[in-house]
């Protein structure tokens, strides 16, 4: 289930993209009179290291919601960030001034061999503080380049019905709903669609 900050339990771009970030003072004197520059940090988008395990884990508690998640609010002794099953190869970072901001995981849609032109995003996360600063933007382009270098043509992920925001940004970036499995979740007293959505890779 993918996430806008996303559903699902639990990629490493040939060239990482970079696009502007938040606004940060330059600290250098202006004329007087003149409004003070500023400067934008840098955000890039990085394949994981372990090194990134404590940033991600309070990154994924500090973004759950039930807007897009299915699994209970993470309470201690909390799990491990990266496990067996959610590898740090199948995570690209975007970091912002030197912190990681946000993160999205993606793998094979699955073990076999006649679907390995597919990849599956299964999870995205933004931190609050980012939000419409075009990071899940430059994190699915990321995934995208990501997986045709893998050799994929074809792309897809897992949302909640009630994601409005996630949907449209989804939608904005060329998926197409592909199936809708209704009242597939019962989330705080509310059944709730699974969307299922797809884009091709070809552009």
């Amino acid at each position: 289930m993918t996430r806008m900050s996303q559903p699902s339990g639990p990629p490493q771009p040939s060239g990482p993209p970079r696009a502007s970030g938040l606004p940060q003072p330059s600290g250098l004197p202006q004329p007087s009179g003149l409004p003070r520059a500023s400067r934008q940090p840098e955000l890039i988008i990085r394949p994981a290291v372990l090194d990134d395990e404590t940033a991600l884990a309070e990154l994924d508690r500090s973004t759950w919601s039930v807007l897009h998640s299915v699994q209970p609010k993470p309470q201690p002794p909390y799990d491990p960030f990266f496990t067996q099953r959610n590898r740090v190869e199948h995570i690209l970072v975007a970091e912002l001034g030197g912190c990681p901001v946000g993160y999205i995981r993606l793998v094979p849609s699955s073990p076999l061999a006649c679907n390995t032109h597919v990849r599956q995003i299964q999870g995205l996360a933004v931190d609050e503080r980012t939000r419409g600063k075009g990071v899940a933007r430059a994190l699915l382009g990321a995934a995208f380049e990501e997986a045709r270098r893998q050799g994929a043509t074809r792309i897809t992920l897992r949302v909640l019905g009630h994601n409005t925001p996630a949907r449209r940004l989804y939608a904005s970036e060329g998926f197409a709903v592909e199936g809708v499995l209704p009242g597939e979740f019962l989330l705080a007293g509310e059944y709730v669609d699974d969307v299922l959505m797809g884009r091709s890779l070809d552009r």
